[in-house]
């Protein structure tokens, strides 16, 4: 059965746009309220984060509403609560990431079946190893119809990159740096050669770039060199202290534009 990721890139198979936002951030319940708002601008994707205590390959914008996600009381089973309806109004693919501590506590299984129940896409894990993907995990996956997807760095190697292109079937994340997210980097100096690198391998699931974008300028250069790019720090950092929720919504991707 196709779903939700891969009819959007059947349909649309170039300038994707994904937008990750903390479950919980800035207030406990403005998920639903973000999701509406960035699905009536026009973004094609919606990453949501489970926070975490611990969140090894998120820099200090997404820690930060981490922490203060959890201090308002955001948890893995509150988040489920609050997306239980949300297929009445969104209809965009949705992908939960987050890390593999909070998923086992809850129960791996119990996980994947809650967030299928919400009408959830796929999954990000990072530090999730394809080894024990494919020999543990990956039939929870198949059997609640939910696409995992793995992370590809300029240090993973081409061998690695096509093993994991075999066992995905939505798209791959290409990390744009070795960086954590949110880092100041320049992308166009430093990862024409690994883009490069990635289109000679003529992978056959589609490529989308995180890490780093922030504005319209390497927005533009993430979708030259792939299906879709992802923002995340630079749209959660709108976020705080914001009271209108749609207008600011709104003037990030009119910016972007």
């Amino acid at each position: 059965m196709t779903n939700r990721i891969q009819q959007l890139f059947k349909q649309k198979e170039n300038n994707i746009l994904s937008v990750f936002i903390t479950a919980g951030y800035p207030t406990v319940e403005a998920l639903p309220e973000i999701l509406k708002a960035l699905q009536s601008n026009g973004v094609d994707m919606v990453e949501i984060g489970m926070p975490f205590s611990d969140p090894t390959a998120d820099g200090p914008v997404i820690q930060h509403s981490n922490t203060i996600a959890i201090n308002n009381g955001m948890t893995i089973k509150l988040l489920f609560e609050q997306l239980k309806d949300i297929r009445k109004d969104i209809h965009i693919p949705l992908v939960l990431m987050g890390y593999i501590n909070p998923a086992l506590q809850f129960g791996f299984d119990n996980f994947l079946a809650s967030a299928k129940d919400c009408g959830i896409d796929g999954v990000i894990i990072p530090d999730l190893p394809m080894y024990e993907y494919e020999h543990i995990y990956g039939n929870l996956f198949k059997k609640h119809d939910l696409q995992n997807i793995f992370l590809i760095t300029p240090q993973t190697s081409n061998e690695r990159i096509q093993k994991i292109d075999q066992i995905s079937n939505s798209f791959i994340y290409v990390v744009s740096t070795h960086a954590i997210t949110g880092a100041n980097i320049d992308l166009e100096a430093q990862q024409v050669a690994y883009f490069d690198r990635i289109k000679t391998l003529n992978l056959r699931n589609p490529t989308v770039i995180g890490f780093g974008i922030k504005d319209k300028d390497t927005l533009a250069f993430a979708h030259k060199n792939a299906n879709g790019a992802i923002i995340g720090s630079a749209f959660v950092k709108v976020l705080e202290n914001r009271q209108n929720i749609s207008e600011t919504v709104a003037d990030f991707i009119q910016q972007l534009q």
